[in-house]
């Protein structure tokens, strides 16, 4: 793995550290401006006006509505249906932004006196975006208003049904349109459409629906219920966002900011029931890795092994014996889901073995008869992760295949799709991952143009594994007042990543320990040599990591028996400089097996800074991204 140091323009960095003095939601943290200054730089963020809305996210940061082109009618159209009390339906996609768009969108217009059904469809039976047979049907019970959210900005024959029907359609998602444009709908809601100004454009499909909430309410809801709504919402959209992997940027960062910390406080039944299940603490907020890692995949699971309305029941009832048991269900889809994507993995895995054409390919393309369509994406995203090459996982069903691609750092995913467009019966996605269908006879030619095409896009570097450094560190820089300044940054995810640091020849005090024959766990110093410490040093130093009481005050040195508290400052420098920290590798056992390490050996490690708040043995502990052996 290729070790790179972000980029820093240091002429920034003094202006925004003293824009950062007054800055309020840096009081009380010591050296704040100086830790975050180049960190925010590195992120884009450059003046003080910009890191204020950064770093203390709230509702009077979000955009106008009615900025995003299309949306004004689509408002008015709902509030006309409700106004007269038409049914409307809301045809939703079946993965974690669909189905909370759903809920976003139904939960506003009832708010609003309306009345709103809707549809998510089955992943195996009708896949994925809007059908002709849904709208008919629709029609005939009397629907003349339906909205789509998280998907419709390509479906032009659906859209030509509602017309011939006399159904009003919106489409809202935030998809990237085609080179054809958007639909014939009554109105197009995408702040990614041609002539659309809107100046975040990459929201999920959630925030699309949230945008178009939001609007509603202002048109029919009195301003202090607005507001206390919205927060609502943010539960709901805050889980969307994340888990659809969307910059945690501009208002996504006020979404995933708001919502996260609104999660613990969490009363609707099935919303509780699921982090109960997800064995999520109500004593803090969650963060956004558990929203990625363990909330999102038991909903994602409803779709992919099931059915997707389950999810919108378990937000939507009230009876909390219900709802718990619509969350186990959905852990138990997970588990399914889990060992379903381990049978097909070691499939993928045999392929390579037996296959030496497949691990030399620029763009890998397996394909298996009858493998579960539900997880062949997160599949995609596993061989992406072992093999760091562009990847397509394609599920073979008689004459037709399904697939789903994920893609690395330097390759467009949907350019490559569209050069060999004319294979697909069809397809969508953007730079990074795709979706599509196609008669299975076409596999071999995908095969074949896809690697041709990487081929002329890609370079042997291209497929090394590379790990961004934010900055590199001594172990004694590791400090409670470093790690509070970095919680400022958070919630962490893409394009906002979790800060990584570098150190250098640390030195390993014990030997690694395999935890759950997956994990590692090493203790780590810096210095090789060993000194006494007096007693007065030990007591004045936590257990076993740094934290709030490692720097203890004047009158402790006097309990002690110092003569002034200098001479207990400088032990405490010195002994920071010896202090052990433990640094956890997640997965990282096969590693330490083809490279095995000694105590006493000293290496190069990257890694996050993260705190285990266990009462006894918590502290500052270390995530390992990546160990080195440093050249001798």
């Amino acid at each position: 793995m290729r070790w790179l140091h972000k980029p820093t323009d240091h002429s920034l960095v003094e202006p925004l550290i003293a824009g950062l003095r007054t800055d309020p939601a840096l009081r009380g943290v010591a050296n704040a401006g100086h830790i975050l200054a180049p960190l925010l730089v590195r992120r884009g963020i450059v003046d003080a006006e910009a890191a204020g809305i950064f770093l203390a996210p709230s509702l009077s940061h979000l955009h106008a509505p009615e900025r995003m082109l299309g949306l004004r009618g689509a408002v008015e159209r709902i509030d006309a249906a409700i106004e007269r009390k038409e049914p409307i339906l809301i045809y939703g996609d079946y993965d974690v932004d669909g189905t909370m768009a759903v809920i976003i969108l139904k939960t506003a217009i009832e708010l609003c006196g309306g009345s709103a059904d809707f549809h998510v469809p089955h992943r195996i039976r009708e896949g994925y975006d809007m059908r002709d047979d849904v709208i008919e049907r629709a029609a005939e019970s009397g629907i003349r208003l339906i909205i789509s959210v998280d998907m419709g900005i390509r479906a032009f024959a659906p859209a030509e049904t509602a017309q011939r029907l006399g159904v009003d359609l919106i489409v809202t998602d935030h998809h990237l349109p085609g080179p054809d444009g958007v639909p014939k709908a009554l109105a197009v809601v995408n702040p990614n459409q041609k002539g659309c100004e809107y100046p975040y454009k990459q929201l999920c499909g959630a925030g699309v629906a949230f945008k178009v909430a939001q609007g509603l309410m202002q048109r029919r809801l009195d301003a202090n219920l607005q507001n206390k709504l919205l927060m609502s919402f943010m539960k709901v959209v805050a889980i969307a966002t994340i888990a659809d992997a969307v910059p945690l940027t501009g208002e996504n960062r006020v979404f995933a900011s708001l919502g996260l910390d609104a999660l613990r406080k969490a009363v609707n039944p099935g919303l509780k029931a699921l982090l109960e299940v997800a064995q999520i603490s109500p004593k803090r907020p969650p963060t956004s890795g558990e929203v990625g890692f363990r909330i999102a995949p038991r909903i994602n699971a409803a779709g992919r092994m099931d059915v997707a309305r389950d999810v919108i029941e378990l937000f939507s009832v009230k009876d909390p014996a219900r709802a718990r048991e619509l969350a186990a269900k959905l852990d138990h889809l997970n588990s399914d889901r889990q060992e379903e994507e381990r049978r097909i993995l070691r499939a993928v895995e045999e392929r390579f073995t037996g296959d030496p054409t497949l691990c030399d390919a620029y763009c890998i393309v397996v394909d298996g008869e009858g493998w579960h369509r539900g997880v062949i994406g997160i599949t995609a995203t596993r061989v992406v992760e072992r093999y760091n090459r562009p990847a397509l996982v394609i599920s073979r069903d008689g004459d037709e295949a399904f697939g789903s691609g994920r893609s690395i750092r330097a390759f467009h995913l949907l350019e490559a799709i569209e050069s060999c467009g004319s294979l697909f019966s069809r397809f969508g996605g953007h730079s990074h991952a795709c979706g599509f269908a196609m008669p299975s006879a076409n596999v071999e030619d995908l095969r074949a143009k896809l690697d041709a095409f990487a081929r002329t896009r890609l370079t042997l570097a291209d497929f090394d594994p590379i790990l961004d450094l934010d900055a590199e560190l001594d172990l004694s820089e590791i400090t409670p007042q470093l790690f509070q300044a970095l919680e400022l940054l958070e919630p962490y995810g893409m394009g906002n990543p979790e800060p990584i640091f570098a150190t250098r020849g640390v030195q390993l005090t014990a030997p690694p320990r395999i935890l759950k024959e997956k994990h590692i766990k090493l203790k780590l110093r810096a210095g090789a040599d060993r000194r006494d410490l007096s007693t007065a040093a030990i007591l004045a130093t936590p257990r076993c990591h740094p934290d709030g009481a490692a720097i203890r005050r004047e009158e402790k040195a006097a309990a002690v028996g110092y003569a002034s508290s200098d001479q207990l400052r400088t032990e405490n420098r010195e002994l920071r400089t010896r202090i052990t920290f433990d640094a956890l590798g997640w997965h990282m056992a096969e590693r330490m097996q083809k490279t095995p390490l000694l105590a006493g050996d000293a290496i190069d490690v990257a890694f996050t800074i993260g705190n285990n708040d266990h009462p006894e043995y918590g502290g500052l502990e270390l995530s390992l991204r990546d160990f080195q052996i440093p050249a001798r």
